[in-house]
């Protein structure tokens, strides 16, 4: 019987690097190689910059997933494989905000309607990944309506851009310079591009690293060797690398400042500050750094950590409903095999006795009749009794009698 498996390459086990590297080309492109397995009944692709994850349905989902891995070359390290029910799980905690870095994001859901939709245009979901996927965007809705799991900053990187958003007024159509690709400056720059900004630059030591994450999110990658001069033009810098010494003098920022007019404002979240506090004394410049951020952060981070729990119940309940449908399904499937198949043996039982009875005279319209009344009326009372019994086992979940239903009238071997 076939069901859902799922492979994951996320943030949780794999760098963005590896992350970018799990599998090549773009989604449609990924959406044909693995449709093409021949084993592979239905296929979704959900690609954003922290995951790469493949859903199949098959009846070897698992062997389906392990050469689709093998022929990718990615290392087993950084792979999570779900079988039918934790994909589901997985699924509908994603589009909650649970499985994402920030808690309670919203970018997720909306990513995950956009990628599903491309493998419905694309005719690789059918009934199985449809009814999963549109659950979980249900759930991810509800989630969102009826908790508080996505409001307030809960990273110092995010309470950085809504404290520039305070401070500036609106972020729309600014000119933003992130210095820094790790994870904080993932984060600042996920978060700003959810503000409509006018331009994201992204600069870092290691150039390749900058690229990544300008290329995942829109925006520009700037040689760190040429980051002061963009502050020439920035309206807002946020900085949040590893280095051990400012990187950003004085003297950086007065040059900056030259002949501008509007004002430059500066928020420093490294530990320890990349930016020198003497900054802040330059005409136009506003300079603020993570002290005056941390606490709003855990703050807010316990806010959201207490909605959880009311979450993860939205999620089993929902769950349930979601199982139980796939289980109908599936006695509604063996029946329908079932029905199939005694409407086989009634059709030719039928017709060998009217051969028979027109042997001796001609049968009329009201005899046949009554003869195709009287065969069907027997094969709906016989079955009248297993029909009950596979539906109530699959409510349940008993896969044992379902099984043994199967097998004793063999109908996974029937079309």
């Amino acid at each position: 019987m076939s069901e859902i498996a799922s492979m994951l390459v996320t943030h949780r086990k794999a760098s963005i690097d590896e992350i970018e590297k799990a599998w090549h080309g773009d989604v449609e492109t990924l959406l044909k190689w693995v449709r093409s397995h021949e084993l592979v009944e239905e296929c979704a692709v959900l690609k954003t910059c922290n995951r790469v994850e493949i859903y199949v349905v098959s009846h070897r989902g698992e062997k389906v997933l392990f050469e689709l891995a093998k022929k990718a070359r990615i290392s087993s390290r950084i792979i999570d494989f779900h079988d039918h029910d934790e994909s589901l799980q997985h699924l509908l905690r994603l589009a909650a905000g649970v499985e994402s870095m920030i808690i309670g994001e919203d970018q997720i859901l909306g990513q995950m309607k956009d990628l599903y939709q491309m493998a419905r245009t694309a005719g690789t979901t059918g009934w199985m990944l449809d009814s999963a996927f549109k659950k979980a965007i249900q759930v991810g809705k509800r989630v969102r309506k009826e908790t508080c799991i996505n409001e307030k900053s809960i990273s110092v990187g995010s309470a950085a851009v809504d404290l520039a958003e305070e401070i500036l007024g609106d972020l729309k159509g600014k000119e933003v310079l992130v210095i820094g690709a790790g994870e904080t400056g993932e984060l600042i720059s996920r978060a700003l591009m959810a503000r409509e900004i006018g331009s994201l630059y992204v600069t870092n030591r290691t150039f390749s690293s900058a690229e990544v994450l300008a290329e995942c999110l829109g925006g520009i990658a700037v040689p760190f060797e040429e980051m002061r001069e963009h502050l020439c033009t920035a309206d807002l810098a946020i900085s949040a690398t590893s280095a051990p010494h400012y990187i950003l003098l004085k003297e950086d920022i007065e040059r900056a400042m030259e002949g501008r007019e509007r004002k430059l404002l500066l928020i420093d979240i490294a530990n320890p500050r990349d930016i020198d506090e003497a900054a802040s004394e330059v005409g136009g410049v506003e300079l603020h750094n993570i002290d005056s951020l941390r606490q709003i952060s855990s703050e807010n981070m316990r806010a959201r950590i207490a909605e959880i729990e009311l979450v993860e119940k939205i999620i089993n309940e929902e769950l349930g409903l979601l199982e139980a449908k796939y289980k109908r399904k599936q006695a509604e499937d063996l029946l329908g095999k079932l029905y199939y198949q005694a409407e086989g043996i009634k059709a030719q039982e039928v017709r060998k006795a009217m051969n028979k009875l027109s042997a001796y005279h001609t049968l009329g319209e009201i005899e046949q009749q009554v003869l195709q009344d009287m065969s069907h009326s027997i094969v709906n009372k016989l079955l009248a009794e297993p029909t009950k019994a596979l539906k109530e086992a699959a409510e349940r979940g008993d896969t044992a009698m379902v099984k043994s239903l199967s097998d004793l009238f063999r109908l996974e071997e029937s079309t």
